[in-house]
């Protein structure tokens, strides 16, 4: 099976070939900085002692992984390990706090929904 040929990396004056990705391992390294330079502290954005305590009961009330997937039984049961927003806050804290839009899902679960939506970690 032919492979893709390389693409010159994004960055503007790189030589570098990339063969998957936009940025060569040096500049994506250096691009994923600057994003959770960008982002702030966990706290910054809402997630401080408030949501953890919110975030433990409502896991205790929802134990199982509540993801479109492990509802469709398309993957075993998970137990539930963290709250998702099932509609990104980016920042609207009304929304943020709306316990109609949170659903409790296994990391892995929501690390995937995290990555489709933000296209592959924010790069």
């Amino acid at each position: 099976m032919p492979t893709k040929p390389p693409k010159p990396c994004k960055q503007a004056g790189c030589r570098a070939l990339v063969y998957g990705g936009a940025y060569c391992e040096d500049h994506a390294k250096q691009r994923r900085k600057q994003v959770e330079a960008q982002r702030g502290t966990s706290t910054q954005r809402g997630y401080g002692y408030k949501w953890q305590q919110a975030s433990k009961g409502y896991l205790k009330q929802h134990p199982l992984c509540e993801c479109e997937q492990c509802l469709a039984g398309q993957l075993r049961l998970r137990q539930a390990t963290v709250v998702d927003h099932k509609i990104p806050h980016r920042g609207d804290m009304t929304l943020f706090w709306d316990r109609q839009n949170w659903q409790a899902m296994n990391k892995s679960c929501h690390d995937s929904k995290t990555a489709r939506e933000d296209g592959g970690f924010g790069l």
